[in-house]
C-alpha cells in the first residue's frame, strides 16, 4: 500500500469519525440542559440515527454507486452537513432541532458507507491495510473528545450552563467543511460499470434476499439477539453523557473517549481470543459486558465509587468489539458466498435500524416515566433497565446458540 494513499484514507476516516464525535457524545446532555428536552423529544433525536442507517443502503446504492464518483458525492454530503450542522446549532429548541438532525444523518450515515467503500475499493489486501486505516476513525473521535473537554471545556459544568456545548455543533460544521474540500482530493472512484446498466433492487440492498439464513436455528438466534441487545445500547448513547455530567465526573467527555481507547485495543486482540474461544463465547463475553458496565453505572457515583463508572466505561471495547465485531464476522462467515454481502446488510439494518429505533425509544419512555415516578432514584433505576435486558439476551443466546461450521445450501422454492 502506497504511503501517500495511507496517509489520504487515513485522515478521510480520522475527519469522518471526529466530525460525529464532536457533537454526538455531548447531544444527550445538550438537550436537556440547553433545550429543555423531555425524554421522549430526545429519544427521537436519537433515533434518526436509525432511520438513516435504513436510508444510507437506498442512496448509496442507486446514486453513488451507478451515476458518480464516490469522492465527489462524499464531498456534497459533509457540505449539506456543514450547513445542517451549524442549523442544528441555532434550533432553539427540540422541535426546530429535529428536522436538521434527520435529514443530516440521512446524509452522514450514507457519507459512512462511502468512506468504507472508497477505502475497500483503493486497499488491495483490505484483511491486511484496512484495520490500520479505520483505526485512524477511533482516534478521530477520541481527540474529539479530548478538544472539547481539556481545550474549550465546553463540558465543564459552568459552560454547560452558559449554552457552550452549542459550540461543538460549529465544530463539526469546521471539520465537515474540511472533509468535503478533501474528499475532492481523495483518489477518483467512479461508479462500478457493472452496476449501471443493472436494476437496482432495495431489498437486496437491505438484505431481505438473506432472510433465508433464519431458517438455521443459530443464525435465528443471534439475529434476535441482535435486535435486542441494542436496546441497552441505545440507553448508552442516549444517556451516559448526561449521567456523568450529574454525577460531577470532571471532564466526561474525554472520560467517554477512554472507551474508543479500549475498542481499539480490543479490536487489535480480536484474532488472540478467536483462536482461544470462537464465536459463542467472544458473543458471550460482549454480552455479559453490557450488563456488567449497566451495573456498575448503577452503583457507582461521583465521589467515593467513581471507579465504578471509569471501569464501566472502559469496558465499552468489549462490549461493541465481541458483539458487533465479532457478530458481523461470524454473520460473514455462516452466510457464505452466496448471501455474503446480502447477510451484512440484514445484520446493520437490524441492529443499527431496527433495534436501535425500538431502543432510544424504550429509553425515552423508561426516562420520562422514572422522573415522574422515582426521581429521588432515577439514575440508578434507570440503568438497571438495559442490566437486565442484557442478562436476558445472555441466557437466550447461552442457552440457545450452538457454532455452524457452514451455511447448508438453501433452495429457494
Amino acid at each position: 500500500m502506497k504511503p501517500v494513499l495511507r496517509v489520504q484514507l487515513s485522515l478521510m476516516m480520522f475527519l469522518e469519525y471526529f466530525i460525529k464525535g464532536a457533537w454526538f457524545v455531548t447531544l444527550g446532555t445538550y438537550l436537556i440542559k440547553s433545550l429543555n428536552a423531555s425524554g421522549m423529544e430526545v429519544a427521537n433525536i436519537f433515533a434518526t440515527q436509525s432511520l438513516g442507517a435504513v436510508f444510507a443502503p437506498f442512496f448509496v446504492g442507486f446514486v453513488a454507486d451507478r451515476y458518480f464518483n464516490a469522492e465527489r458525492v462524499l464531498s456534497a454530503l459533509h457540505l449539506i452537513g456543514a450547513a445542517l450542522l451549524y442549523g442544528m446549532s441555532q434550533a432553539p429548541d427540540a422541535t426546530h432541532f429535529y428536522p436538521y438532525v434527520f435529514v443530516y444523518f440521512m446524509a452522514y450515515m450514507s457519507s459512512l458507507s462511502l468512506s468504507n467503500g472508497i477505502a475497500f475499493r483503493h486497499i488491495e489486501d483490505a484483511k491486511k491495510y484496512f484495520p490500520g486505516v479505520r483505526v485512524w476513525g477511533t482516534i478521530g473521535w477520541i481527540c474529539s473528545g479530548l478538544v472539547i473537554s481539556y481545550l474549550f471545556r465546553w463540558d465543564a459544568p459552568e459552560s454547560i450552563q452558559a449554552g457552550a456545548l452549542h459550540n461543538t455543533f460549529i465544530m463539526g460544521a469546521v471539520c465537515s467543511l474540511l472533509l468535503a474540500f478533501f474528499s475532492l482530493a481523495l483518489p477518483k472512484t467512479p461508479p462500478q460499470v457493472k452496476l449501471r446498466d443493472e436494476k437496482f433492487d432495495f431489498g437486496k440492498a437491505i438484505g431481505l434476499d438473506a432472510l433465508k439464513l433464519l431458517k438455521q436455528r443459530s443464525f435465528l438466534i443471534f439475529f434476535v439477539t441482535a435486535i435486542v441487545i441494542c436496546i441497552p445500547i441505545s440507553f448508552y448513547y442516549q444517556n451516559a453523557n448526561p449521567f456523568l455530567v450529574n454525577a460531577g465526573i470532571p471532564n466526561p467527555t474525554a472520560k467517554m473517549a477512554l472507551g474508543q481507547f479500549s475498542e481499539a485495543i480490543c479490536l487489535l486482540l480480536i484474532p488472540f481470543f478467536f483462536r482461544r474461544l470462537g464465536y459463542k463465547k467472544m458473543i458471550l463475553l460482549g454480552i455479559a459486558a453490557w450488563a456488567l458496565r449497566y451495573l456498575f453505572f448503577a452503583y457507582g457515583d461521583g465521589q467515593e465509587r467513581s471507579f465504578l463508572l471509569l471501569f464501566g466505561i472502559l469496558l465499552h471495547g468489549i462490549c461493541y468489539d465481541f458483539m458487533f465485531v465479532v457478530g458481523q464476522i461470524y454473520t460473514d462467515r455462516i452466510a457464505g458466498e452466496k448471501y455474503k454481502a446480502s447477510a451484512q446488510g440484514l445484520i446493520t439494518i437490524a441492529m443499527y435500524g431496527v433495534g436501535m429505533l425500538i431502543g432510544f425509544w424504550v429509553a425515552g419512555a423508561v426516562s420520562d416515566y422514572l422522573k415522574t415516578a422515582y426521581a429521588a432514584q432515577f439514575w440508578e433505576y434507570l440503568w438497571f433497565i438495559p442490566a437486565g435486558i442484557s442478562g436476558f439476551c445472555l441466557v437466550l443466546f447461552a442457552l440457545f446458540f450452538k457454532e455452524e461450521k457452514t451455511v447448508p445450501d438453501m433452495k429457494t422454492s
